[in-house]
């Protein structure tokens, strides 16, 4: 029991002098709390000698608690590099953040880089609050200095990329995305974002490299696949077009936009049959369903069922008269059922009783589906040994690429020897 006492003592003292030399060291009023409650556990056992009663086991515990095993916790969490206040106020912002309250957790963490700039928490945390908020200057510059603090933070690095994105900075945070993925090549959500941006800066060969890239490490992505299929539509490279818009589908079978995409590359091919089964699957997605329908009347006329055709067109203005009207209008293939197509007469609305239409569509599908749609209309009137000369060289230009990867890796290897 004496012996006991005794280590207690020692043990208890030498942790109590150490935790007020870091007090004196970081200038932190912080560790007065822990100083008293390791006085108030150094007592117990005090009034334990002095008094020479044995303390019930609940008073044993709570003394070996404040006097020895709290301060051990924190002088191991100090180790990590990470102080007693700024442990406090990270717990205090996490703890205003849990109830909603943004602006004293911003405060906490303000406080607590106003003593301790290089904590890389407290930087990483402001960020994602500012960003919550839509201060999208504030949380750069915060995730920059949270980057500046830990190099290998990717997800920071990404997050200034994506909001400069939104900020309409396309040119740097490309640079910053390629650079990402330079360290970083299996990085799923920076492949795709450099992506859409080389996408809509009609920059088509870039964004299949891009895209290629990523599928080495994530094969069965539908998006990787699906945008790489739009990439491809651009280029006009639909046999290639094709094999990544049916890896989607098998991947994603309720992605109906590569349904939709596919059954107009077998149109441009003049392959009916696979057209329209495509075009069936995708008339369920409501968004594509008046279209696909549009596209199946005109399929039927092509076939010379005039019955069926007349059927489907009807559909299809019953579900967006004025949308489909004004196709109708400018297609020949129509004139000869014209009589039997219910378009309504009060189509034009004053601009003021319309409601905005919305799509589900984002720009690059809505672009690559009316790229879809035009390249059917010109390959219509073209002959079947046409279409095959079509996808003769598109795959004679596909060998041309492969050999030249080829020949590039081999003078890889020779310098290398």
């Amino acid at each position: 029991m004496v012996v006991e006492q005794f280590i207690f003592i020692v043990i208890s003292f030498t942790i109590f002098v150490y935790m007020f030399f870091r007090m004196i060291q970081h200038n932190d009023t912080t560790y007065v709390v822990i100083l008293v409650l390791e006085a108030i556990g150094i007592s117990l056992n005090f009034v334990e000698v002095l008094f020479k009663i044995q303390l019930n086991i609940l008073f044993v515990i709570l003394k070996y608690l404040l006097a020895i095993l709290l301060p051990i916790c924190i002088i191991i969490i100090e180790k990590k590099n990470i102080t007693l206040f700024e442990m406090i106020n990270l717990q205090k912002a996490k703890l205003y953040l849990f109830f909603g309250n943004n602006k004293k957790a911003k405060q906490a963490l303000i406080d607590l880089l106003e003593k301790n700039p290089n904590s890389y928490k407290a930087h990483r945390m402001l960020a994602e609050i500012y960003e919550q908020e839509g201060g999208m200057r504030k949380a750069i510059d915060e995730y920059v200095q949270a980057i500046d603090l830990n190099k290998q933070d990717y997800n920071s690095y990404y997050k200034v990329a994506e909001l400069l994105n939104n900020l309409d900075k396309k040119e740097e945070a490309s640079e910053m995305l390629s650079n990402l993925l330079h360290k970083k090549p299996e990085m799923y959500q920076a492949s795709i974002l450099l992506g859409e941006i080389l996408i809509e800066k009609e920059m088509y060969k870039e964004a299949v490299n891009i895209y290629q890239d990523a599928l080495k490490y994530q094969p069965v992505s539908y998006e990787l696949n699906y945008n790489l299929g739009i990439a491809y539509t651009m280029l006009n490279d639909f046999q290639n077009a094709k094999i990544c818009y049916e890896k989607a589908a098998e991947i994603n079978s309720l992605l109906y936009n590569a349904k939709y995409s596919l059954a107009e590359i077998a149109l441009i091919y003049k392959d009916l049959e696979e057209a329209e089964r495509r075009f069936l699957e995708a008339i369920e997605e409501e968004e594509l369903s008046a279209d696909g329908y549009y596209e199946l009347a005109k399929i039927y006329l092509i076939k010379g069922d005039k019955d069926t055709a007349i059927k489907y067109i009807n559909t299809a203005i019953d579900i967006n008269a004025k949308g489909v009207a004004q196709k109708i209008k400018k297609e020949p293939l129509f004139i000869p059922i014209m009589a039997k197509i219910s378009i309504p007469f009060n189509l034009e609305e004053p601009e003021s009783e319309t409601e905005p239409e919305t799509s589900k569509l984002v720009e690059k599908e809505v672009k690559a589906k009316e790229h879809l749609e035009k390249m059917s209309e010109i390959t219509r009137n073209l002959s079947y040994n046409d279409i095959k000369l079509l996808k003769k060289n598109v795959s004679g230009r596909n060998k041309k690429i492969e050999k030249k990867e080829i020949s590039i890796q081999e003078d890889q290897r020779e310098i290398q020897e």
